[in-house]
């Protein structure tokens, strides 16, 4: 993940080094607004999953390469992604030139990557919440009063398309996942279809396979991080795995996209907001959290447009709730709506602490905890020796899965 990253962001600054002396020129404006828009995008997931992260001494030049980089404290890096990205957002214009066909987010619309750039400053806004709450609201209420405005419907979700019979990093990730690697990870968790059942969720059947056992059709996932012994004693076929018909049986024209940020997402960060009065009435929060559920329910593979009145009146009901309470139903729907995308997945739950979960029987290289966040590249430790040590030196555990990112608390 960690070189994957730094690939993506070699190649936004090729396209910087060829854009170059069109800053301010029609022919590049734009162009580079957008590169730098996703340059945001990907250094906050880097730095989401690893912590400090090389940053302000990153390569920049293809003449002048530095090999050795000071990692970022990411409570720097931060402040300065966001105003990164209002710089970028501010030159946005519309009628430049764009990427057309090769931007497979907008195709070229700049209007959508304004929204796009602008909900991804809610994002990070939303992130700080609990490191550097000043921040957070003064960069949460400016993403959400700005006139710019935010996603506000599927139709503005930032997807690449997938296909069926494509290399793997072309398909969809439930699909990958499902044909590559150890069968046992193609099962699904207990706590997700659990969760599901109890909620009676019209989205369980569409996303998991049914079993047989005993005569009675159900549903039913594997556990968590379980031991050897207990994984030997399980008859796989009582397991649920993603649901061939809805992932493996795609037509041409409707496979499922994959999402780098959705209407769904943005309307689970507007009722955060609300609840907190931050850019919003608190009497706004239960009617974005609903829109947010309707639109991941909308959403491919699902595609159900109508919600069952029982489950709204019921499972998304705010009555009589704390805010901590509504909290943890707006984090358990975001959840569920972030299965398959597992970076963002594990940064919100970390971040909010919603849903509660349990780590299983077996105690791992973490002695039963559930992981905080990414080890580093060897290469860096072997490579970057000295710049590596000092980051580690400032993490609690060092380099481990339970040394937590800054903003993690």
């Amino acid at each position: 993940i960690w070189s994957q990253h730094f690939a993506l962001l070699k190649n936004i600054s090729q396209i910087k080094q060829e854009l170059k002396g069109l800053e301010n020129e029609p022919a590049g404006r734009s162009k580079l607004a957008i590169a730098e828009i996703y340059e945001v995008y990907l250094y906050q997931r880097l730095t989401d999953l690893f912590g400090d992260i090389p940053f302000s001494e990153i390569t920049t030049s293809p003449t002048e390469i530095n090999t050795t980089p000071k990692f970022d404290k990411q409570e720097d890096i931060y402040p300065a992604l966001i105003t990164k990205l209002d710089a970028a957002i501010n030159k946005l214009t519309a009628g430049d030139a764009s990427y057309g066909s090769a931007d497979f987010f907008y195709q070229g619309n700049i209007d959508k990557w304004k929204k796009f750039g602008n909900s991804l400053k809610l994002r990070l806004g939303m992130r700080l919440r609990y490191a550097n709450a000043s921040l957070a609201q003064q960069t949460v209420t400016a993403a959400i009063t700005s006139p710019i405005g935010l996603l506000s419907s599927n139709a503005d979700n930032a997807a690449i398309p997938t296909f069926n019979n494509a290399q793997p990093e072309n398909q969809n990730p439930i699909l990958r996942q499902a044909v590559t690697g150890s069968s046992d990870l193609r099962y699904l968790a207990n706590t997700l279809i659990d969760k599901l059942k109890a909620m009676d969720d019209a989205r369980l059947p569409l996303l998991a396979e049914p079993v047989n056992i005993v005569g009675t059709t159900t549903y039913q996932g594997i556990g968590v991080a379980l031991t050897d012994n207990q994984l030997s004693a399980l008859i796989r076929a009582n397991y649920s795995t993603p649901n061939r018909s809805t992932y493996f049986n795609q037509a041409a024209s409707s496979t499922i996209p994959s999402y780098a940020m959705t209407y769904a997402d943005i309307c689970f960060y507007k009722a955060e907001a609300a609840l907190l009065g931050w850019g919003l009435s608190t009497a706004d929060a239960h009617t974005q959290f609903v829109n947010g559920v309707k639109a991941a329910f909308a959403l491919p593979p699902y595609n159900i447009s109508t919600i069952n009145s029982t489950y709204e009146s019921t499972v998304l009901s705010f009555t009589g709730l704390s805010d901590a309470q509504k909290m943890e139903k707006i984090g358990t729907q975001k959840w569920i709506h972030l299965f398959g995308r597992n970076m963002e997945a594990f940064a919100e739950w970390r971040r909010t602490g919603y849903p509660v979960l349990t780590p299983g029987p077996n105690p791992g290289s973490t002695n039963g905890q559930i992981p905080r966040r990414g080890i580093y590249s060897s290469d860096e430790a072997e490579l970057n020796k000295a710049n590596y040590q000092e980051a580690v030196s400032r993490m609690s555990n060092g380099d481990s899965f339970l040394s937590k990112v800054w903003w993690d608390k």
